[in-house]
């Protein structure tokens, strides 16, 4: 497995990833499968915000899984904060692709200067769960209900992980 960023050329493998995660999962909060246009806004979003896409490839360069982070809320005293995700490729899961890129994401974060890292996850994903708390995630609270899909109601919980950057951070 190696680690590399991301570019629009992995638009339709992380589409494919997306997509299964939709129909299949209650990782993703979506009902409607997304389509190639939605991704390159999705892009362009993350290009404007400075956001990285990282991946996971394969020996052949398939990608195995993506992670990235984006705005946590937009008023400007969260500026130190983002939200990630990450999505593994089914074939690869449990096969280690998920601990890399959560790694990556915090070295990125890091390289950035961010210092709250969140990560919102079903409640019923105990698999997430348990691999943010190997990275020293914990716990933050949990939103009862927040979702519905599959015919029931899902449980939101938040973890975080509180990094030691920015050196020196700012007002405005």
């Amino acid at each position: 497995m190696r680690i590399v960023p991301c570019t629009r050329q992995h638009a339709p493998e992380i589409l494919a990833i997306y997509n299964e995660a939709i129909a299949n999962t209650t990782a993703l909060w979506d009902y409607k499968p997304r389509t190639l246009a939605m991704m390159d806004a999705w892009f362009d979003a993350k290009e404007r915000g400075g956001f990285p896409v990282i991946g996971a490839v394969d020996d052949a360069g398939a990608l195995m899984g993506f992670g990235t982070y984006g705005t946590f809320r937009e008023r400007p005293a969260y500026k130190y904060t983002v939200e990630h995700s990450l999505y593994v490729a089914v074939p690869y899961r449990r096969c280690g692709v998920g601990r890399g890129l959560l790694r990556e994401i915090i070295a990125a974060a890091t390289q950035q200067e961010y210092h709250v890292l969140v990560g919102g996850i079903a409640a019923d994903n105990t698999v997430s769960i348990a691999l943010h708390e190997q990275f020293g995630f914990t716990y933050a609270g949990t939103v009862k209900e927040s979702g519905f899909k599959f015919g029931r109601w899902l449980d939101l919980v938040f973890y975080q992980l509180i990094l030691k950057t920015p050196a020196r951070p700012v007002d405005g």
